[in-house]
């Protein structure tokens, strides 16, 4: 863990490297108090701290994007598969682990193509996580990575109205294409927050009303930003310079995100602290 933490530090300068280090491992931010406030402000905190939410935020995605495709039971078989590779890649560290377990028996679930299945298959693994390490329990990781994925489970499945979907029939251009994915990974995200919200508020104390629209800007881009990093990775262990070009790719998505926070951040009453 600590090799591939210092490869992404060799590559990219701060606060980039700690916000793609957050992203891909879960490791602490080192980045100024200032910028740990916007983020908080603009509701966009967990995607930097919470490697468990973004798992499953990157297999649904993933799950979403390869299903019209190749089916979905082999949507689902591959995304599994992309899990325990991500696992294995990235170190075999306990939030890690966890997140990936939990991830790999929900889609178990859906496999099957039954919602009572998934909440049944997430529920066992919070079980056998907690019986694991007890104190996994009150682990904010823990909880949102559950929180998630619940809300991915009963509400990231269901379909867009009748309307786009008799348009869609219609229509094979590039733009609806383009619209119909953005409003897939909008509803998966959406999905996820409607139970982190609750805790991200107890821990925190700050509700952001921004936060709709930051996710709206930021979600889209967690998977590529996931999918470039461990390739970056993956070519830096071998060939330090080719990492370090792939390295500016990552660079420039997440300078996206880092516009995204500061921009919002300066709205008037962004966010409500208690």
């Amino acid at each position: 863990m600590e090799q591939i933490t210092s490869l992404i530090n060799s590559y990219l300068h701060e606060p980039h490297a700690s916000l793609l280090n957050g992203i891909l491992l879960g490791r602490p931010l080192f980045v100024t108090n200032t910028f740990y406030d916007q983020l908080k402000a603009v509701g966009l905190i967990h995607i930097v701290v919470l490697s468990g939410m973004n798992i499953t935020l990157l297999s649904a995605i993933i799950l979403q994007f390869l299903a019209p495709v190749i089916g979905r039971k082999i949507a689902l078989v591959i995304t599994i598969m992309v899990i325990i590779g991500f696992i294995s890649f990235v170190g075999i560290e306990p939030p890690i682990v966890r997140a990936g377990i939990m991830g790999i028996l929900s889609l178990v679930g859906l496999l099957y193509g039954r919602k009572t299945l998934a909440l049944y298959t997430l529920l066992l693994s919070a079980i056998i996580m907690i019986l694991i390490h007890r104190a996994w329990l009150t682990s904010i990781s823990f909880q949102l990575s559950f929180a998630a994925t619940l809300g991915i489970i009963l509400f990231g499945n269901v379909c867009i109205d009748e309307t786009l979907q008799k348009f869609q029939k219609r229509s094979n251009t590039f733009l609806f294409r383009f619209s119909s994915y953005f409003l897939e990974e909008l509803r998966i995200s959406l999905s996820a927050q409607v139970f982190t919200v609750p805790i991200i508020f107890y821990y925190f104390r700050e509700i952001s009303l921004i936060s709709p629209i930051a996710n709206i800007l930021v979600s889209w881009i967690i998977a590529p930003v996931m999918i470039m990093g461990t390739i970056t990775i993956a070519v830096g262990i071998v060939w330090w310079e080719g990492g370090f070009i792939i390295a500016w790719i990552c660079h420039s998505m997440i300078a996206y995100i880092i516009l995204v926070v500061e921009t919002l951040a300066k709205i008037p009453y962004a966010s409500i602290r208690f």
